[in-house]
C-alpha cells in the first residue's frame, strides 16, 4: 500500500497534493470555504473557539477566493487517472464560476454532473425563496472512461397501477407483466437527502459536517472496493468515513488540527470497512 494511503493530515493542501503521485486518486470529493464573509467557530459547543484555519472571509472576494482554489482544481485533475471522478461541493456564492474553471481544467466534454442536494433545514426568507440547496459539480478524467454505478433508491409513482397477487405493483406492456426494480427507481442529479440537525447523533462537532448519507452516495457510485478515496478539505472527515465503511482506503487533509482530530476519531471508530 502507498504511504499516503489511510492517513489524514494536518497541512495546506496545495503543497500536499503536489506530492503526491500522478493518477494516485479514483475520486476526490472537496468542500472548499464557500466565501461567506464570515469568521466561523469550530470545535465542540463547548468548547468553540476561533480557528484561523477555517476562517471564510476573503479580502479579495470571489475573485481572491478564486485564484486561491484554481491551482488546487489543476492538482485535483493532475491526481486522476483516467477513470477517475472530482466531486466539487459548493452553493450558490461560487458554483457558477467554478463551473466555468471546470470546464476549462477538465474540458467541457468532461461534465458529468450538476448535482442539486436539497434539505429542508434552517429558517426561511421573507424576501426571497429559501435557499435549501447545495450544488455539486461532478467532472470525469475523461468521459466514457470514468467509474460510475448506478445509484437507486426512493420509490416509485404507483397511482393506478394494477397490483399482483402479492400487492406489487405493475405495468401492462405488450409483452405482459412489468414489474419495478425493488431497489428503487434510478437516481437523478436532484438528492433530497436530510441536513444534519443541530441536535443529529451523527454530529460530530465540526459546523460543516455533511451527513454520511451523501458521501456514501458518491462513494459507491464513482469508486470501487479497494480504490482510493481523497478529501483535500477534509473537515470532519465525512468523505474518508464513506470510504472506509464501503471498503475503499483514503487519503486527507486540512489546515485545522481540531478537524483532523475528530476526523482520525471518526474513520478509527470504522474498524470494520464493508464491501
Amino acid at each position: 500500500m502507498a504511504p499516503f494511503l489511510n492517513k489524514i493530515r494536518v497541512t495546506d493542501n496545495l503543497p500536499f497534493m503536489k506530492s503526491l503521485p500522478e493518477g494516485c486518486c479514483d475520486l476526490i470529493y472537496i468542500d472548499p470555504p464557500f466565501v461567506t464573509q464570515k469568521p466561523r467557530t469550530a470545535g465542540a459547543r463547548k468548547q468553540q473557539t476561533r480557528d484561523p484555519s477555517f476562517d471564510d472571509r476573503w479580502p479579495g472576494g470571489t475573485k481572491a477566493f478564486l485564484a486561491f482554489l484554481h491551482p488546487r482544481l489543476v492538482e485535483c485533475h493532475r491526481l486522476l487517472p483516467d477513470t477517475g471522478t472530482l466531486y466539487v461541493h459548493l452553493d450558490y456564492r461560487a458554483a457558477a464560476y467554478i463551473r466555468v474553471m471546470l470546464d476549462t481544467i477538465f474540458g467541457e466534454r468532461n461534465f458529468l454532473n450538476e448535482i442539486i442536494w436539497q434539505y429542508r433545514t434552517g429558517g426561511a426568507s421573507r424576501r426571497w425563496f429559501a435557499r435549501k440547496h447545495d450544488t455539486i459539480l461532478a467532472y470525469a478524467k475523461k468521459s466514457g472512461r470514468h467509474t460510475f454505478h448506478v445509484q437507486r433508491g426512493g420509490a416509485y409513482r404507483t397511482d393506478g397501477l394494477n397490483h399482483d397477487e402479492n400487492g406489487r405493483p405493475y405495468k401492462t406492456t405488450r409483452k405482459g407483466r412489468l414489474y419495478f426494480n425493488q431497489k428503487g427507481p434510478i437516481l437523478s442529479d436532484v438528492w433530497d437527502i436530510p441536513f444534519l440537525s443541530t441536535v443529529s447523533l451523527e454530529r460530530s462537532g465540526w459546523p460543516t459536517q455533511k451527513p454520511l448519507a451523501l458521501l456514501s452516495r458518491i462513494v459507491q457510485a464513482s469508486s470501487n472496493p479497494g480504490d482510493a478515496v481523497a478529501d483535500f478539505f477534509c473537515g470532519s472527515g465525512t468523505a474518508l468515513v464513506a470510504a472506509r465503511r464501503h471498503g475503499r482506503s483514503f487519503v486527507g487533509c486540512d489546515l485545522s488540527k481540531e478537524a483532523v482530530r475528530i476526523a482520525r476519531d471518526r474513520v478509527r471508530k470504522e474498524t470494520k470497512p464493508e464491501a
